[in-house]
């Protein structure tokens, strides 16, 4: 069966770009700065979610304005940054690409202007017809309003669409925009909550484009 959903938008931390470790890293580098105790990745994949500050709060244990967050995520983003080049594509991310029938595209909550170069270098910008970061100066946000707007410049109805990602997060902005989403199990989320939340999952990209090509 092949889905009538002809496109496909890849979420890219944590999905295509393994970077579970240096997340882990950076993060426990703003955890540290702010005076908390160090996460575990397993701690990060069952805890992590958005608003990021949520996150935070939870995990130092007392409220994150808005000022709070915007120097732990700028002290997060340069850890993340020093160590941007040890990390490689997930195991089967070209693979999973090639098996794609119709069109992609990518859209990441990583700032736009380091996304587009840093796509490139791993030589993946010819499979895509359009790759979107965040073009805000903070992260830390939910995903659904950018999914939005990386649609609507593809001129594409979120029934045409598949997106595959790593988050619930991801699964919430594809039901925002009526699109459907499989979730990977090799990324920043624990499988368990994954598993939880009814969506398809796989444990490989190239398992994901599979549910992917079958879904109506």
């Amino acid at each position: 069966m092949t889905s009538t959903r002809g496109h496909l938008v890849w979420d890219w931390n944590g999905t295509l770009l393994d970077d579970l470790d240096l997340v882990v890293q950076a993060t426990n580098v703003a955890f540290a700065s702010a005076g908390g105790r160090a996460v575990t990745a397993d701690e990060h994949r069952v805890r992590f979610r958005r608003p990021i500050a949520d996150y935070y709060a939870e995990m130092l244990g007392r409220a994150i304005d808005d000022e709070a967050f915007g120097r732990l995520d700028r002290i997060f983003h340069d850890a993340y940054r020093a160590g941007l080049t040890s990390c490689v594509l997930a195991t089967d991310a070209t693979t999973a690409i090639a098996a794609w029938p119709g069109s992609q595209s990518l859209l990441s909550m990583w700032f736009h202007d380091e996304l587009v170069p840093t796509v490139h270098t791993y030589g993946l910008t010819p499979h895509f017809t359009r790759v979107d970061g965040l073009r805000s100066a903070v992260g830390g946000g939910r995903k659904a309003e950018w999914l939005e707007k990386h649609l609507a410049e593809l001129g594409l109805a979120g029934r045409e669409v598949v997106l595959i990602g790593d988050s619930l997060d991801d699964a919430d902005a594809a039901l925002s925009v009526g699109a459907r989403c499989v979730l990977y199990t090799g990324g920043l989320s624990d499988p368990a909550r994954l598993r939880a939340s009814g969506h398809p999952v796989a444990d490989t990209l190239t398992q994901a484009v599979t549910l992917a090509r079958t879904l109506p």
